[in-house]
């Protein structure tokens, strides 16, 4: 059935979908469609301002497309944009980020791509790095298991236009690194019937994490009881460690078999992986983002810096043996550990929410935020204008949070660069980093 016909893309949405209009003026958001694609479509969802459809047809094809190599990516919804070629992909992203920027945080943009901004109201538009990997990316990559009766389990990624389902996903995703996806194979023939060998429950998490070196650890988020773990790493010979949280979110993670830490290599540093410490799932991507901080930040001896939601602190461990005195905050208590273990002098963790401990720890010369999706807490911005650094970079892997923190944040501090980076191929999430400088310094 066709409720619209020869609908024009003309952009492409945050979410990943195509952006049209219908013939009574409503925006129309349609998945797996690309700017300069004239479509036929389904509607899907209708509303007053808005609706959301499917292809039926593509009447006329925009030389972006291309065919997407995933065998997954018909019903899939862990890519959004494989089917754009990946050139077009960067465009999006680029254009997402300004027009998310100029919307919500009231940022004018002008002149060329990657130049520093000569006014307070007016920069240029970001460039977006590509990722030096387009495909087999990821090192961490979790998948959803449910247990259908009889013995029957699905495992993979939630279905584009039907959430509640799960796509079945095989080692021919194309998002995870070899080793991953090799590891995902064998564990998929070796959990068994009814996946009796993982712990139980009818819904389970499954996270797989590797390191550079290839070792590969699996994490079980939810369900009850060890299962079998010892049988798993036997028949899974990639497996180096397999931890679980019964319960999901909320609680600690046990280990339940294999070694207590599998050792990363990152850049210069080295971390050991184990439950829930966190890393960039793209390695060779994320280099080229640290690598752009560190040239932001430039000469940072003996200056003052905070480093907020500071993760294993490999920023802050590398400021302060560049001689800086750094203060790294991070809620996660098992992160916080890993980074005072490879801490050198000069850094100091602190295990607490940032909102509450940026305060005691300011003023500094410099503050880098990093923050989760959800942005920074209204009182972040409260405290870095009550008493501004010098400057300010803030990471961010969310447009629309970054906008309205960055509208927070003004007046008080200017926006000297920005800079995105593409960590998540075929997917519409980008990264972004943006340097502000105190208006009063």
């Amino acid at each position: 059935m066709v409720d619209a016909t020869g609908v024009k893309i003309h952009g492409i949405a945050t979410g990943g979908a195509g952006v049209g209009r219908l013939a009574d003026g409503r925006v129309v958001f349609v998945h797996r469609t690309a700017p300069g694609d004239e479509v036929d479509i389904r509607l899907l969802e209708e509303r007053r301002q808005w609706a959301r459809g499917e292809p039926m047809r593509v009447v006329r094809e925009s030389p972006q497309r291309r065919p997407a190599p995933c065998p997954h990516y018909d019903r899939c919804g862990g890519c959004t944009l494989e089917h754009l070629q990946y050139p077009a992909q960067l465009e999006a992203k680029r254009n997402i980020v300004v027009e998310t920027l100029r919307r919500i945080g009231g940022i004018e943009f002008s002149g060329a791509a990657g130049e520093v901004g000569s006014t307070a109201s007016s920069i240029a538009p970001p460039e977006v790095v590509p990722s030096p990997r387009e495909f087999r990316y990821r090192n961490r990559v979790t998948f959803t298991l449910i247990r259908r009766g009889s013995g029957r389990v699905v495992a993979g990624f939630h279905e584009l236009n039907a959430p509640g389902q799960i796509v079945d996903i095989t080692g021919a995703c194309l998002l995870p690194e070899e080793a991953i996806a090799v590891a995902w194979s064998h564990l998929r023939e070796a959990w068994g019937e009814d996946a009796h060998r993982l712990p139980s429950g009818s819904q389970l998490r499954l996270t797989l994490r590797a390191s550079a070196a290839g070792d590969v650890a699996l994490v079980v988020d939810g369900g009850y009881g060890p299962g079998r773990p010892e049988e798993l790493l036997e028949r899974v010979p990639e497996l180096s460690a397999i931890w679980h949280r019964p319960g999901g979110r909320g609680g600690t993670f046990t280990l339940l078999a294999g070694r207590d830490e599998v050792i990363e290599e990152w850049s210069d540093e080295e971390v050991a992986l184990s439950g829930a410490v966190f890393l960039q799932v793209n390695r060779s991507a994320a280099a080229l983002l640290e690598e752009y901080v560190l040239e932001l930040i430039g000469d940072i001896v003996g200056r003052r810096v905070v480093d907020a939601y500071c993760g294993v602190g490999l920023i802050a461990r590398r400021l302060a043996r560049a001689g800086a005195e750094v203060f790294g905050i991070e809620l996660d208590e098992e992160a916080v550990a890993e980074a005072r273990r490879g801490a050198p002098s000069g850094a100091e963790f602190i295990a607490d929410r940032v909102e509450a401990a940026l305060p005691g720890v300011l003023p500094a010369d410099l503050v880098i935020v990093n923050p989760p999706r959800a942005g920074l807490d209204p009182a972040v911005p409260a405290a870095l204008r009550a008493t501004p650094p010098a400057r300010v970079i803030y990471i961010s892997c969310d447009p629309a949070t970054l906008a309205r923190d960055l509208a927070r944040l003004d007046p008080g501090f200017r926006v000297r660069s920005i800079r995105s980076f593409d960590l998540f191929p075929q997917t519409a999430h980008v990264e972004t980093v943006v340097e502000l400088e105190c208006d009063t310094m």
